[in-house]
């Protein structure tokens, strides 16, 4: 997936990002329910992102699947990615 024009498109687009950009993207999917190839090469792209940065993601990803169920905030102490409760 990492090769594909597409995938590297949303990579560099989201690693210019500054983290809180990162986090308004993730929301702006949340509960969005359709799904095309597309949508997975930009999905993918922000997770790695997030990971590239070094940033704790086991909240919305088990690295096979990613959960866009609810918002997310970025806790800056922890380095991680957490649901907002």
């Amino acid at each position: 997936m990492q090769n594909h024009i597409y995938y590297i498109r949303y990579a560099l687009r989201f690693a210019d990002m500054q983290i809180p950009e990162l986090v308004t993207v993730f929301n702006s999917q949340v509960q969005n329910r359709g799904w095309s190839s597309m949508r997975a090469f930009h999905n993918q792209a922000l997770i790695d992102e997030f990971q590239r940065r070094g940033i704790d993601t086991s909240a919305i990803t088990d690295g096979h699947t990613i959960n866009f169920a609810h918002p997310i905030i970025y806790d800056l102490q922890e380095n991680k990615l957490t649901f907002i409760s």
